[in-house]
């Protein structure tokens, strides 16, 4: 079910709830009710409000011989991160799975530096995921930054002309984009910081790898 089909019969729903009292109908008042509850967890349900995160933007690099040294690009990003004074940006390392399942049996986790920006509210869908881990004998390091509504989000988003919350990853307005533009950007150099030394400390050129991401805001 699509969001626009959803937003009318929550629409309808409201006005049966309306009219109801008005013309002394109950019965229009309970189908108001369950039109509402109905198409709301449909569209939960079916993912027609309510999706996976959606990847817009994100940057990699792989370093040879790197292997082992992923707990330097953490800490070393958190480190440059702590350094910026940036306000409004939260850090937290945590260990993810792609579904509970998977998580539940202890299976494909992974480490990740997850960045949160907390200064607007129009920001909280966006989450940065920094991770590094060992691929051979190289470090595979790279960050994708993610959209994804919470499920109160995505019931409000259904409400028409409420503010507050970006309802899909193009609903920024001048201003929230330059905030996320910041907030991404000053995350990608501390990143970058942390694998130029790691570089450096294994007599290679940093230089030479690629410093802009590819997606919706493809920083450098």
């Amino acid at each position: 079910m699509s969001k626009g089909t959803i937003r009318a019969l929550i629409i309808i729903g409201l006005l049966l709830l309306l009219i109801g009292p008005i013309f002394r109908l109950p019965a229009s008042r309970i189908i108001g009710f369950s039109m509402i509850a109905g198409s709301i967890y449909s569209g939960l349900m079916s993912g027609g409000v309510l999706r996976k995160e959606e990847v817009i933007d994100r940057w990699a690099v792989l370093i040879g011989g790197g292997q082992g040294k992923s707990g330097e690009i953490f800490n070393n990003t958190e480190h440059f991160l702590r350094q910026t004074n940036a306000a409004g940006v939260a850090t937290e390392r945590k260990t993810l799975s792609p579904s509970l399942v998977k998580g539940f049996f202890g299976a494909n986790q992974r480490d990740f530096e997850v960045v949160t920006e907390t200064g607007n509210p129009k920001l909280k869908p966006y989450q940065m995921f920094i991770g590094a881990r060992d691929y051979g004998n190289n470090l595979d390091i790279s960050w994708y930054l993610t959209f994804k509504l919470s499920p109160w989000q995505a019931i409000l988003s259904l409400v028409p002309f409420l503010g507050g919350t970006s309802k899909t990853s193009n609903d920024l307005d001048l201003f929230d984009e330059q905030d996320l533009r910041a907030y991404v950007t000053n995350a990608h150099h501390c990143l970058l910081q942390a694998v130029d030394k790691l570089m450096m400390d294994l007599h290679q050129d940093p230089s030479k790898i690629e410093r802009t991401s590819k997606g919706f805001l493809g920083i450098s």
